[in-house]
């Protein structure tokens, strides 16, 4: 064979080597998208070894990063204990993924909105849009946390006195690499000993469902820090999980409470709760179902969480209910018999609704000043600039006190 002939079958053989390691290349990426991807549906959440909903595929080199969830069935009952065999568990209720429409409740958050309207007397205090509140304190400093807006992603403000208050900056000034930004709301931040976890919901950038993440900080104004490959808890079955809320109890262990977003297929919201470990970092048990959409005041939506053990031991958990956009939402109460429930609701009605020029109050959360008087923090339009753009869901204040198990709330 002659020299110019061999140096030919040469070029040609290396160049379809060259080929065929590109389509290998280009295949393993490939299959590590559609892993990732909506159609395999992985739930994350940090969790014992347990039965899994919607478990990852096994050939997702990742998949030890991101385990599934056992959930409850739709009548309460618990899922396998932690520490039970694991394999797959078929999760009770429709399958398809899509959660109801949420109008309005994503604007372009990289976008400011403008000046807010005039407060119109409502009695907020502070007089720009500061939804989804959380208000903690550390020492004599009070931290309010808020849903983002414009570039904000988790909005600060801190108060020595409860009536004057002072923009901070940017509690989660960077996103983990698989959340999409312009999506963040619902901050909360539980102290533990070796400093402070911020839970919030965002939206997953390879399958658009809503779900929750946690950061970590040494100081309570942040910067949180969030080095998670997935998100810490993301029901997607039951259309993405939102609305975190960690709470305490009397023996000193931390819970979190939160929403699933329920689906179009019939799917009602749900509202849950779950033992976290000592750092606040995962959970130590099985999610367990506390109240789902039920009373007519309500439709279509209950969400916002929060629950306080009151002076004399009960357990209160507050919730939102309808259409956080408009003046009929709301705030319902429930008696629990602990923080995994039972709970069954203190009233037909809501505790706090629309009153004045304060319309839509919700996103209760609760708190104790210096004398261990009880508070909650929660965000309310400004009548009648109801909803985005004109409006602001401003931070308003009100005193909490509880006779016989039941909490008055007085604005």
């Amino acid at each position: 064979m002659s020299r110019r002939l061999l140096s030919g079958v040469a070029a040609a053989t290396v160049a379809v080597l060259v080929v065929g390691l590109l389509v290998v290349a280009t295949h393993g990426r490939g299959s590590r998208l559609r892993a990732a991807g909506p159609s395999e549906r992985p739930s994350f959440v940090s969790l014992p070894a347990d039965p899994v909903t919607d478990a990852p595929s096994t050939t997702d080199p990742e998949a030890t990063s991101r385990p599934s969830i056992a959930l409850p069935a739709p009548d309460g009952g618990g899922a396998s204990a932690p520490g039970a065999s694991t394999g797959p568990l078929a999760s009770p209720g429709p399958v398809t993924t899509t959660p109801p429409p949420r109008p309005l409740s994503e604007p372009n958050r990289a976008v400011p909105r403008g000046a807010p309207a005039p407060d119109a007397g409502s009695g907020a205090v502070w007089p720009g849009d500061f939804p989804d509140p959380f208000v903690t304190r550390s020492g004599t400093t009070y931290y309010a946390f808020g849903t983002q807006s414009g570039l904000t992603q988790v909005q600060t403000l801190t108060s020595t006195d409860l009536h004057t208050w002072k923009a901070g900056q940017d509690a989660l000034p960077r996103l983990p690499s698989w959340a999409q930004f312009g999506y963040v709301w619902g901050p909360s931040v539980l102290a533990r000993s070796a400093g402070y976890v911020l839970y919030y919901a965002t939206r997953v950038e390879a399958n658009g469902r809503q779900c929750l993440s946690r950061a970590v900080s040494v100081l309570p104004q942040g910067p949180y820090v969030d080095t998670s490959n997935g998100p810490f808890i993301c029901q997607l079955d039951r259309g993405g999980s939102i609305d975190p809320s960690p709470f305490v109890d009397a023996d000193g262990t931390a819970w979190l409470l939160w929403k699933s977003e329920g689906t179009l297929d019939g799917e009602p919201t749900r509202i849950w709760s779950a033992r976290l470990a000592p750092d606040g970092q995962s959970l130590a048990s099985a999610p367990t179902e506390l109240l789902q959409t039920a009373e007519p005041w309500e439709q279509p939506i209950i969400e916002r969480p929060s629950m306080v053990r009151t002076p004399d031991g009960h357990h209160v958990m507050f919730y939102a209910g309808n259409r956080w956009q408009t003046s009929s939402y709301a705030m319902g109460w429930a008696s629990c018999a602990g923080p995994s429930g039972p709970c069954a609701r203190g009233a037909s009605g809501p505790v706090l609704s629309s009153f004045g020029s304060v319309a839509g109050p919700g996103s209760a959360q609760e708190f104790t000043d210096l004398t261990g008087a009880w508070h909650v923090a929660y965000c309310a339009w400004t009548a009648p600039e109801v909803g985005y753009p004109r409006g602001a869901r401003r931070l308003h204040l009100a005193a909490l006190s509880f006779s016989g198990g039941r909490p008055v709330i007085s604005p």
